[in-house]
């Protein structure tokens, strides 16, 4: 399957997803600040990346720019996932570049079916 990052501040954020996604058959890592992402894409590479809007010192957005600037991320799919549904930070992210802006909480089938779609089915 898929190699996925998940890039959270919250341990509870991450070990879900973690749990949906490597019940589905992918590999997960994971980083507590966009910081330790970047260090993580520096060392490999990834199918899709799912981030959090809302962290400490380099928000998801300002990550997903820092992303969408390097050659092996410029087409990866991304995914911003927030507990906030405002218009500006929407905006801020499709600008960006992400390919998708999900909202928390959500449903473990609605996120796997998300990434499937992304993934193209792999």
């Amino acid at each position: 399957m898929a190699e996925i990052l998940i890039v959270d501040d919250e341990a509870v954020a991450i070990r879900i997803l973690q749990h949906t996604l490597t019940k589905n058959g992918h590999t997960v890592q994971s980083a507590h600040s966009g910081e330790e992402a970047l260090r993580l894409v520096n060392h490999g590479q990834f199918d899709l990346m799912i981030l959090d809007v809302s962290m400490p010192v380099m928000d998801g957005i300002e990550l997903l720019t820092a992303l969408r600037a390097l050659p092996d991320c410029a087409e990866t799919p991304i995914i911003m996932l927030t507990a906030s549904s405002q218009d500006d930070d929407r905006v801020r992210a499709r600008k960006a570049g992400a390919n998708l802006y999900l909202t928390k909480p959500f449903s473990s089938r609605d996120m796997i079916r998300t990434v499937d779609t992304l993934l193209g089915g792999r």
